[in-house]
């Protein structure tokens, strides 16, 4: 498998937006092939001293960290998906309307060294 990883701070009072926005994503890739794509919310995500999820993204006191991932068979895959992915008008409504700093996040691909 090939994993695309994600956490970004998301404004609480802009979580119900995300959620929609994430749906319709998620709909998208999976469209487009994706295996899985998932959306999670911090529920015990400690602020750390020097590292964690909330000094990752810069997290503010009035937004909450989401880690998210999608699969796919291998990254050929995932590099034909995103492509589709990435031509899909669907995906331009999204862009122009995110309802976090998309400049905080994080992001990249990984290859499964385990799977148990």
């Amino acid at each position: 498998m090939y994993v695309d990883g994600f956490v970004i701070a998301v404004p609480k009072d802009k979580l119900d937006a995300y959620k929609a926005m994430a749906k319709k994503g998620g709909e998208v890739w999976k469209e487009h092939g994706a295996r899985a794509y998932v959306e999670c919310v911090a529920d015990d995500v400690p602020y750390g001293e020097l590292t964690s999820f909330p000094r990752a993204v810069q997290a503010k006191d009035d937004e909450t960290v989401i880690f998210s991932w999608i699969v796919y068979d291998d990254r050929a895959q995932r590099d034909a998906v995103n492509a589709k992915v990435m031509a899909d008008p669907r995906l331009k409504e999204f862009m122009n309307n995110m309802p976090f700093d998309g400049k905080r996040m994080i992001y990249g691909g990984f290859e499964t060294i385990l799977q148990v």
